[in-house]
């Protein structure tokens, strides 16, 4: 269905409803509907979570063995990130452990947000909105190094985009230098607990909203879930930090707090649900603990907490019996576990920084020092930022049979073998520059390395070494774009299917790649650099500004007027008392200032 109509290959906000109506007209059919995570598990996300608490899996390989259905399959980029978002629920260990790291999509495979030209995003935690001033210097200094656009995001903090991969560690050094830790911005984790000022400043505040946001945000921090979530607190029924459209949700009363669960903004929002009222600060974190944790355990794969409850036996009420009644017994266990996970926190980004191996994941090219810019960026509000996609979405498809006739092919020295970083239990993934040409190489246990070109001709986005490995239904290996989640097979072999991909408008090349153990090296099959230059090399395919909006910013230049900033009101020409003015000007309330 994806692949005739192309629902969910973009933005993927309808996805939720392209299912729904998927398996409403399986079941006018007669087909029974699965509940199973994919094709790789025979159990819903909610039986894996409990097969891998009780038998105390801790990484894919082991839990592919144990419950899958091929105990050696690669699984698939539905069932990996799902897989790896269950076991750091459980264990919360580092996810940059290449046992842990081969389930992870993009986001978390390098700590940050993947952007549409392949850059990053950096979003240092602001818990509940505060930052000094001098938290402040620091972020505009980083900003300003690295040459990053900045924007407050909508939970009150600031995230500043066009990070370069390679520049990643190094920014993060800055920022914990300065104190700051992970916003885990990239994750299926807390992202923010929003707030208002409170009674620590506002005249109407009645608690102490800021405090508690702080509070929770800093105890729930770096918590994975089956989804992102998000909370809110505010001081009073004014509602200022819009903590009834989160997942959790506070509001000060005279008499304690106000708990609220199941509000999510998104395509299909939702206003949260009151649970409990006038409780106590402490009563109201241990009703979130177990909220939490049972939304953990019980939530289906990338559900929200919103979708979860509506979907739960009796609704808000059955929840309630559950967390705040005890119903089942259940509470004692719930807390305990949270403090687990709680005591276990770690800085994802201290660890990275602090370990010069986990340092080197994030090279350009596993080969060369040098680096390819992949887009141009234009200005726009004094702010750089990567052109506009084109248009234009014709099909594009790469062959080897684009390369010159006469090119002579034969086995070339690519990479050091050792800069694979290969594992035993774990794909493992470099990029590498040859020639103007990004290539992708994988070492997949077990079967060898695979290597294709790094570029995606979806949206030609140079990221295909980051991509998830699969296989699929035929046990053939797959990556599957970060971005879009387009499939490519990585057969060497055209004839068998190598390089096709989920969507039949695109295709890539795919080469023959072996390792020679003796002399630590990568072999990759390859014509001539010129020759694979002509047809893949960066510069040509690189994201550029259409010739039209180039000319047009580029036209009479000599009479363009560049906007800065504006002058301070004192020295601001007023155009009312202009002389050369024929006629007076009208103007709001017949006076030089504006009525509102």
């Amino acid at each position: 269905m994806k692949s005739s109509t192309k629902c969910g290959m973009g933005c993927g906000g309808c996805v939720p409803l392209a299912t729904s109506i998927f398996n409403r007209a399986l079941k006018d059919a007669g087909v029974e509907i699965s509940n199973h995570l994919c094709k790789d598990f025979a159990y819903s996300r909610q039986e894996l979570y409990q097969i891998v608490k009780f038998r105390r899996l801790k990484d894919f390989t082991a839990v592919m063995k144990v419950v899958g259905k091929k105990a050696d399959g690669l699984g698939c980029e539905v069932c990996k990130p799902a897989v790896g978002s269950i076991l750091s629920s459980l264990y919360n260990e580092n996810i940059m452990k290449p046992s842990l790291r081969q389930t992870q999509d993009t986001n978390d495979r390098y700590l940050a947000n993947v952007q549409r030209d392949g850059t990053y995003s950096v979003v240092p935690r602001l818990p509940a909105g505060e930052v000094t001033p001098a938290g402040l210097k620091v972020i505009g200094d980083v900003a300003e190094k690295f040459g990053l656009y900045t924007k407050i995001t909508g939970g009150q903090r600031i995230d500043m985009f066009g990070a370069k991969k390679q520049d990643l560690p190094q920014i993060w050094e800055f920022l914990i230098n300065a104190g700051f830790e992970s916003g885990h911005a990239y994750g299926k984790a807390l992202r923010t607990v929003k707030s208002c000022v409170g009674n620590t400043w506002c005249r109407y505040g009645v608690g102490d909203s800021v405090g508690l946001a702080a509070e929770l945000e800093n105890r729930y921090k770096g918590l994975r879930a089956p989804h992102k979530f998000k909370g809110g607190v505010s001081g009073c029924v004014r509602e200022c930090a819009e903590a009834q459209g989160k997942d959790f949700g506070l509001i000060a009363t005279p008499k304690g707090w106000n708990v609220f669960v199941g509000g999510n903004g998104g395509a299909k929002p939702r206003h949260a649900e009151l649970l409990v009222e006038d409780v106590t600060r402490r009563e109201a974190v241990k009703i979130l603990d177990r909220f939490l944790i049972f939304y953990i355990q019980s939530a289906d794969k990338l559900e929200r907490t919103a979708r979860w409850i509506e979907k739960y036996p009796g609704g808000l009420k059955g929840l309630k019996e559950v967390i705040v009644d005890d119903k089942l017994g259940i509470c004692a266990d719930l807390e305990k576990q949270m403090e687990v996970l709680v005591g276990s926190y770690h800085c994802e980004w201290t660890n990275v920084v602090n370990n010069p191996d986990r340092r080197k994941a994030f090279k350009q090219f596993a080969n060369t020092d040098e680096t390819q810019t992949v887009s141009e960026k234009i200005t726009e509000r004094a702010q750089k930022r990567p052109v506009d996609w084109p248009e234009d979405s014709s099909p594009l498809h790469f062959s080897l049979l684009d390369i010159a006739k006469d090119a002579k092919w034969e086995w070339r020295s690519i990479c050091r073998l050792s800069n694979l970083d290969r594992q035993s239990d774990a794909p493992t993934s470099v990029a590498v520059k040859y020639g103007e040409v990004q290539l992708a190489v994988w070492n997949i246990p077990g079967r060898g390395l695979r290597a294709s070109q790094n570029m995606c001709p979806h949206k030609k986005a140079f990221v295909l070494a980051d991509g998830l490995v699969g296989e699929d239904e035929h046990g053939r290996e797959y990556v599957s774009c970060p971005l879009h989640k387009r499939n490519y097979l990585l057969n060497p072999k055209a004839a068998e299917g190598g390089g096709s991909c989920s969507d039949a408008d695109y295709s890539i090349m795919t080469f023959e790649a072996k390792a020679d153990e003796e002399n630590d090296v990568i072999l990759l099959y390859l014509p001539p650099t010129e020759a694979l230059d002509a047809v893949l090399s960066t510069r040509k395919w690189m994201l550029r500004r259409a010739g039209e909006e180039l000319k047009l910013l580029t036209k009479d230049s000599e009479q363009a007027v560049e906007l800065v900033e504006p002058l301070p009101l004192g020295k601001m020409a007023d155009p009312l008392l202009n002389p050369l003015l024929a006629t007076p000007v009208k103007v709001c309330g017949n006076s030089g200032t504006l009525d509102w």
